[in-house]
This record gives C-alpha cells, sequence and structure tokens, in this order.
C-alpha cells in the first residue's frame, strides 16, 4: 500500500482539539498508549465531566493565552473535524511549528492493516457502508469507519476488532489536515460546492478531497467516475492504477438492464431495490472498490440485491391517503438534492436550513421535478425566491408546520413529499438525523382530517 512513512511524527505530548466523539476516541486511544493528553475546547463546561472521568487537562480554547502555552509544549496536535482552518488552535500551532495532524493520520501510524477509502460530496457514507458489506459476503472481514458513528482511530483501539480491511469514509475536514494518511482503494465519487464556510473558497474544498490519493503507487488503485470533468484539475499527482465508473460508460458501468463490471454482469438492475440514478452510482463505485480490495462479483451481487438504503438517506417514511414521504435528511447541498429528487414524476419539496456558504439558486435545476416547494430554517427566504412565480411555495416557521403544508399541497397535486433541505441542520436542529426523525415522527403522527384544505 503506498510508500513507507520515513518521517513518524513524535506523539509523546499531544494537544487534542474538541471533545466531542472523534476527540473522545482519539484521546482514550492516546491515553491507553500513555501518550500525554492535553484537550483544548470551545465549550469547555460542556465536556468538563468526561474530561475528568479521563484524568485529563482540559483548557478553554477561546483563551488564547492558555492555548498559545499548551502549544508550545505540544509535539503535536490533532483537531477534531469540527474545528476548521482559520480556528486560533491551527493558526498558534502554526506559528509555533507545531505539526497539525488528522484523526485518519493517527490511526494509519498505528495500524497497517488495508484500507480502502471513500470521500465525495455525495453519496460517501453509502458508498463505505456497501462496500464494507460486499467485502464481508466475499469472506473479508471488514468495518466501516471515519466520519461515521465509529472514529478510525476507535475501531483500531477496540482490541476485539478483528476487521481485515477498514473501509474509511474521509471527510474534506480530515482529508485537510491528513499528512500520512493512505489507502490501497481510494474513491473519489463526484464534487460540487460544500462546507465553504469551513474551507473558505471551492479550491481549498476541492485540495482537501485530492488528498484521498496521497501516497498511492502504482500497484494501488484510485477509482474515479469516467465523467470526471469536475475533478480532473485535482488529478494530476495520482500514481495509481485508475479504474472508472458511470451511469452508461466505464470500467464498472450500467447497461439499460444490467450492471457490469469489467466486462462480466454483477446484477439486473430490475433486482436492485433501489435503481434510481444516484443509487446506480453508488453501486457502481461500491463495487469498483470493493473488488480492487478482493471481494468476489457474487458478493456484490448478493449484498446489491438487499440494500434498502440508510436512514436520512431517501428513506421511505410512511403513505398516507396515496402520498408518500421521503426522508433525505442527508441532503445538505443543493447536488445532493437535486441527485435525490431525480427518478421521481412529481415533488413536493420540503428545503432550507442554514447554509453553508454554497450558491443555493442550483436548487432551480429541479424546477421541472417540482409540484409545490415549503421553504424551512434560516434561509427559508432565500429558497422561497428562488421558486417564486415558478411553483406555489410556502414558508413554514416548524416542521409539523412543513408537513402539513406539504401533504395539503401533495394531495392537490397528486405528488410525494420529499425532506430533502439542500442546507446544513443547525438552526434548528443539532444534526441531520436529528431533523430526519423529527420529520419521520412527525409524519407518522400525521392528521389528514386536521389538515385544512
Amino acid at each position: 500500500m503506498g510508500a513507507t512513512i520515513v518521517t513518524r511524527p513524535d506523539l509523546s505530548r499531544v494537544v487534542v482539539g474538541g471533545l466531542g466523539i472523534t476527540g473522545r476516541a482519539l484521546t482514550e486511544a492516546l491515553i491507553f498508549r500513555e501518550h500525554r493528553v492535553t484537550v483544548v475546547d470551545d465549550r469547555p463546561k460542556s465536556v468538563t465531566a468526561l474530561a475528568d472521568a479521563l484524568g485529563i487537562e482540559l483548557v478553554d480554547s477561546k483563551s488564547l493565552t492558555e492555548l498559545e502555552k499548551v502549544v508550545s509544549d505540544a509535539t503535536a496536535v490533532v483537531a477534531s473535524p469540527g474545528i476548521p482552518p482559520h480556528h486560533p488552535l491551527q493558526r498558534i500551532a502554526d506559528e509555533q511549528g507545531v505539526p497539525v495532524l488528522s484523526e485518519l493520520d493517527v490511526g494509519a501510524l498505528w495500524d497497517e492493516r488495508p484500507r480502502a477509502a471513500v470521500t465525495g460530496t455525495n453519496g460517501k457514507t453509502t458508498v463505505t457502508e456497501l462496500t464494507s458489506r460486499i467485502l464481508e459476503r466475499s469472506g473479508i472481514k471488514a468495518a466501516a469507519v471515519g466520519n461515521t458513528s465509529t472514529p478510525f482511530v476507535g475501531a483500531i483501539a477496540d482490541e476485539s476488532n478483528e476487521s481485515q480491511v477498514f473501509v474509511v469514509e474521509a471527510s474534506s475536514f480530515a482529508l485537510h489536515r491528513s499528512r500520512y494518511f493512505q489507502s490501497h482503494a481510494a474513491a473519489w465519487l463526484n464534487l460540487s460546492p460544500d462546507h465553504l464556510d469551513w474551507h473558505g473558497d471551492f479550491e481549498s474544498y476541492a485540495t482537501a478531497k485530492s488528498k484521498i490519493f496521497q501516497g498511492q503507487q502504482p500497484s494501488d488503485f484510485a477509482i474515479i467516475p469516467h465523467q470526471r470533468d469536475t475533478i480532473a484539475p485535482w488529478l494530476g499527482p495520482v500514481q495509481s492504477q485508475t479504474v472508472t465508473f458511470g451511469l452508461s460508460t466505464g470500467d464498472i458501468h450500467c447497461t439499460e438492464h444490467e450492471l457490469i463490471a469489467h466486462g462480466e454482469r454483477v446484477i439486473d438492475l430490475a433486482d436492485l431495490r433501489l435503481s434510481r440514478p444516484h443509487d446506480c452510482l453508488n453501486a457502481c463505485a461500491a463495487v469498483a472498490l470493493s473488488l480492487s480490495m478482493g471481494a468476489s462479483l457474487q458478493g456484490g451481487r448478493e449484498v446489491l440485491s438487499e440494500f434498502a438504503g440508510l436512514a436520512h438517506r431517501m428513506e421511505f417514511v410512511k403513505s398516507v391517503k396515496g402520498v408518500r414521504f421521503f426522508n433525505d435528511s442527508k441532503a445538505t447541498t443543493p447536488h445532493a438534492t437535486i441527485a435525490g429528487v431525480e427518478g421521481f414524476n412529481a415533488v413536493v419539496l420540503i428545503a432550507g436550513g442554514r447554509n453553508k456558504g454554497l450558491d443555493l439558486t442550483g436548487l432551480a435545476a429541479a424546477k421541472p421535478l417540482l409540484r409545490a416547494v415549503v421553504a424551512i430554517g434560516e434561509s427559508s427566504d432565500t429558497v422561497a425566491e428562488i421558486f417564486a412565480g415558478a411553483l406555489p411555495v410556502v414558508v413554514s416557521d416548524s416542521m409539523g408546520d412543513a408537513v402539513a403544508q406539504a401533504f395539503r399541497l401533495a394531495e392537490q397535486t397528486k405528488a410525494d413529499v420529499v425532506l430533502s433541505p439542500a442546507c446544513a441542520s443547525f438552526d434548528w436542529y443539532g444534526s441531520y438525523s436529528e431533523r430526519g426523525d423529527d420529520f419521520k415522527q412527525i409524519v407518522h403522527r400525521l392528521d389528514p382530517r386536521q389538515v385544512t384544505k
């Protein structure tokens, strides 16, 4: 897998930025290996009890004096994904010449088992999960880790984990700081603007994504779209073998009736439980990645025939008086929303939330598939303006009202209701999953008799 790491960073005295899910996993793993750990957090009061339980020093990162003091004594800083490049922790570490690493780096330094990696603006979690399942069905013990509920270092630290392969979902946040992470097979699924509030601009975001291929050698595999125009400017340094995927062309692709891998039939499209265009692309990418890691065509066939999707990703919720409700809360960009509604004939779209610095006007491309729009959250006025005059638009101040309004409009227009916000959830909710769960609960409680016509 790639070149041997020549200079290993000194992890004897580490400052961990943030004590959330990733920060906690990092801290526990570093302590287990008897490294000295100090944690800095913007909201120290919220994690004081946890820090006390771990027996570590906790510093308020809003105090620049304290931050400078702990960083000056550190041999390395490992920042959690939520800490942006413009945070004082990054600036101070850079000024003092202290290396700032990613959680992926630490995991790669500690564990030499084969790794597959997945990045992209959309579809990462689905392809990561599919790849892991295909490997498992092929007799290869695999674990889906990274930008999931299980951090990479957490999986490594689990002594009961007997995985032969790790399938790592690599976010742009983690890749941005990555120096040592590399993988035998890496997939870059797609690229569209996202997280510009964190990265600052599209160039920085795309550059971070491109690091998925860093360190790869000619014996490794780079999985990329056959139609690669959007990522082509960042593919220059790739040294590995290229495997392409696409809807109608590529090493792994779909014909009108079949999914084909390297000239061999994998599965009939009629046997897929999910077969919208983005579903087929995800399936092709997962087959490409898993085959590169030694999986079998039979393993791919069995998993794809069973896979019914993941929560909050175009998840069917319920049908009420003929109106179907779908939860696509994970769609936090216009590109994801447009991809999600493709394949529907008529949709009442619930969209809006906290914008991540993106141009939401791209949502207009979905107009031919929409019958009405219910705008929600901080960006509701922007969403409403995009569709004003072209479609019926309603602005709602709660998810409950949004569901009721969408149901009323869907009955009138014989459409499906899709929550696909194209925005982050942090105006009303703590996460996209919390937003999706609330939507599902409201739909299950919906009484059509109480909805005003």
